[in-house]
C-alpha cells in the first residue's frame, strides 16, 4: 500500500465469525495488508486451519475461540487479546446464523437461536471492545448487516429483525461513541456464493431473479467485501460513521421489471 489514506498497517483487527465465507474473506484482506489479525469462531479446528491458511509470512494471524452468543466467552476473549496486543484499533462484526421457515413455524428456539448471535452477541461484543476504544479514545467497529436491513425477504423474518436490529444499533453507537473517538459504520452485502447459499443458488429460478435485479448482473463473492472494510477501518473513512454501506451490485438501487 504505497497511499497511506488507505493504509491498514499494524492494525489490530478482530474478526468474529471469520472461520469462512464473508468473514474469512474480510480478515484475509487485513492480514494481505499488513494488519495483525485476530479471527474468533465456535469452532477450535475449523478456526485453527483458517488462521494457518490467511498467513502470510509477515504476521501471524491467531485464532480464539469465542461464541458469541456467550457473554462470559466474549468477555474472556477481548481481555485475552488485548492482554497479548495492547489494543484493539477495529472490530468487525461478522458472525451470523439463519434459518428459513414461514413465519408461524419459527420456534422460541429458533429465534432465541438468531437473535442471540446475530444481534445479542454483536451488540455484546462491541460494548467489550468499545469499552477498551472509549479508554484510548480512537477506534473503528465494522458490523456486517444484510439487505434485509433495508426491506425484507419472506421465510427469514428473525434473521431480518435481527439485522435490522443491527443497522440501528450501528447508528445509535456512531451517535453515542462518535464525541469520545470511536466510528461505527455497518456493510450490507447483496447476495453472496458462500459455502451455506451454494446450494440455493445453484437452482435455476433463484438465479436467474437474483441476476434480473442485480444490476451488475453477477452474484457477489465474498472477497467483494473486502474494499469497503478495508476502506471504513482506513484513515480515508476519518470523518464516516453511523454509515451503512450496500455492497450489492446495485440491487436496492430499483427494481427490474420485463419490459423493453
Amino acid at each position: 500500500m504505497t497511499d497511506e489514506l488507505f493504509s491498514v498497517r499494524d492494525q489490530v483487527v478482530l474478526v468474529s465469525g471469520a472461520s469462512r465465507g464473508i468473514g474469512r474473506a474480510i480478515a484475509k484482506g487485513f492480514s494481505a495488508r499488513d494488519a495483525q489479525v485476530i479471527v474468533t469462531g465456535r469452532q477450535r479446528d475449523t478456526l485453527e486451519k483458517t488462521a494457518g491458511e490467511l498467513e502470510d509470512g509477515k504476521k501471524r494471524v491467531r485464532a480464539v475461540t469465542c461464541d458469541v452468543a456467550d457473554s462470559e466467552s466474549i468477555a474472556a476473549m477481548v481481555a485475552a487479546v488485548l492482554a497479548e496486543f495492547g489494543r484493539i484499533d477495529t472490530l468487525v462484526n461478522v458472525a451470523g446464523v439463519n434459518r428459513r421457515k414461514r413465519a408461524e413455524e419459527f420456534t422460541v428456539d429458533d429465534y432465541d437461536f438468531i437473535l442471540d448471535i446475530n444481534l445479542k452477541g454483536a451488540f455484546l461484543l462491541s460494548q467489550a471492545v468499545g469499552r477498551a476504544m472509549l479508554a484510548r479514545g480512537q477506534g473503528c467497529q465494522i458490523n456486517v448487516s444484510s439487505l434485509n436491513n433495508e426491506r425484507p425477504l419472506t421465510h427469514v423474518t428473525p434473521y431480518a429483525i435481527s439485522k435490522a436490529g443491527l443497522g440501528q444499533m450501528t447508528r445509535a453507537l456512531a451517535c453515542e461513541w462518535g464525541p469520545r473517538g470511536v466510528r461505527v459504520n455497518a456493510i450490507a452485502p447483496g447476495f453472496i456464493l458462500t459455502d451455506l447459499t451454494e446450494k440455493l443458488w445453484s437452482q435455476e429460478r433463484m438465479r436467474k431473479w437474483g441476476l434480473a435485479n442485480t444490476p451488475l448482473r453477477r452474484m457477489g463473492r465474498p472477497d467483494d467485501m473486502i474494499g469497503a472494510a478495508i476502506f471504513l477501518a482506513s484513515p480515508a473513512a476519518a470523518f464516516l460513521t453511523g454509515q451503512i454501506i450496500y455492497v450489492d451490485g446495485g440491487f436496492t438501487s430499483g427494481w427490474q421489471w420485463p419490459i423493453e
